[in-house]
């Protein structure tokens, strides 16, 4: 069972995936293994790198884990969401308007519409924000929240959020001042340890590839975990091991050697 990121790990931070990733994750793909996306991004942001890479059966993590699907090429699109974790994501959006005012708020509700303030867009949404005033996002259901600033480093961000005290949600810092939040418990590791125990998957026989923040969990998860080159440092004290960095083709380094 191979678990792996997408933006740092599978493409670049430009979005791009090199020819040597692609085909190693294809082979890997091929060869009967059980190859699952594991990332930050919305469903429909996912698709498109899940067929880039020739999965067409089998499962993928979204949302950082609040969103998990079943591929299956039989099935209307191709795919059915088996698991959504939902939140109230008031009390959490609250507390951060308080400390981080001027920061760009989105959230993607439980029908999977994303409303957003300031017309705040991402490539992660992987649909067009919708606009809506603060008091409307309050009031929604979500499955991810995410909260951007242009004024503060990641390390300012990080210290505000940590006065904070976030409660009743799971959240992580990305490499920019960026905030994913998720519902209490949720990670990508607690989606694909369900995943694992409905497979039969035995622990020793999981690996994952991760570059961010989000990916501690399910490295420390993985029976092999594996750290993208250019990580921070908390993400590779989590791993077991260390690739060359995403402009290098580190994952397809990783990928050939499960062949």
């Amino acid at each position: 069972m191979i678990a792996l990121d997408v933006d740092g790990t599978l493409v670049d931070h430009d979005g791009h995936m090199s020819s040597p990733v692609r085909e190693a994750a294809q082979a890997v793909v091929a060869a009967g293994h059980e190859v699952m996306i594991a990332t930050g991004r919305s469903l429909n942001a996912a698709l498109p790198i899940i067929e880039q890479i020739g999965i067409d059966r089998g499962y993928a993590v979204c949302c950082n884990g609040g969103v998990t699907l079943r591929l299956h090429p039989e099935l209307t699109d191709g795919y059915e969401i088996i698991h959504k974790a939902t939140f109230d994501p008031g009390p959490a959006l609250r507390a951060l308007r308080m400390r981080l005012p001027t920061a760009k708020y989105a959230l993607e509700d439980e029908d999977g519409n994303f409303l957003s303030t300031e017309r705040f867009q991402d490539a992660s949404f992987g649909v067009e924000a919708i606009g809506v005033d603060f008091q409307t996002m309050l009031e929604a259901t979500a499955v991810r929240v995410v909260v951007f600033s242009t004024e503060n480093t990641p390390e300012e961000f990080n210290e505000a959020i940590q006065h904070i005290g976030l409660a009743g949600v799971t959240y992580s810092v990305g490499w920019t001042a960026w905030l994913d939040i998720a519902a209490a418990g949720v990670t990508k590791a607690s989606a694909l340890e369900n995943l694992r125990d409905n497979l039969g998957v035995d622990v020793a026989s999981t690996v994952a590839i991760g570059d961010g923040r989000n990916d501690i969990e399910m490295l420390l998860w993985a029976g092999r975990g594996v750290a993208m080159g250019q990580a921070p440092e908390e993400v590779v004290a989590a791993a077991d091991e260390v690739t060359k960095s995403v402009y290098d083709d580190g994952a397809a380094h990783v990928l050939r050697s499960l062949l």
